[in-house]
C-alpha cells in the first residue's frame, strides 16, 4: 500500500506526532493553513466517510473525543477550532485515508 497516512502509522515516514493509541494517531499537517492544523487519523485503513461500516461507529466517536482532547493541548479549546472532514477530490480530499482535520489559532473565515 502506498498511503502516506499508513506510512506515518507504522513510522516508515517522520511525522510530528502529538498524540497516539492502539487505534488513532495526531500530527501536525504539513501544509497547515493556521497556526494549529492537526489530523487526527484512524489507524485503520478507510479510504474516506463513503467506505465506513457500521462497526466503525466507535471509531468515529473516538476520533472526536480526541480532538477535544487535542484542542485543550493545543490551547484553542477556549477561543475555537473548526473539524472538518473532506470527503472526495471535489471536496478537497488529497489523501485516500479517513481524515479529520482540526484547525484553530487565529479567526477563520466561512469559506
Amino acid at each position: 500500500m502506498n498511503c502516506i497516512f499508513c506510512k506515518i502509522i507504522k513510522k516508515q515516514v517522520t511525522s510530528d506526532i502529538i498524540f497516539e493509541n492502539e487505534r488513532i494517531i495526531v500530527f501536525k499537517d504539513i501544509e497547515p493553513i493556521a497556526p494549529v492544523h492537526l489530523l487526527i487519523v484512524p489507524k485503520k485503513h478507510i479510504l474516506s466517510i463513503n467506505q465506513l461500516e457500521d462497526e466503525d461507529k466507535e471509531l468515529i466517536g473516538e476520533m472526536f473525543l480526541i480532538a477535544r482532547e487535542v484542542s485543550k493541548q493545543e490551547k484553542v479549546d477556549k477561543n475555537g477550532y473548526r473539524l472538518i472532514f473532506n470527503v472526495g477530490e471535489d471536496a478537497g480530499q488529497t489523501v485516500d485515508h479517513l481524515h479529520l482535520h482540526l484547525i484553530g489559532g487565529k479567526k477563520l473565515p466561512w469559506a
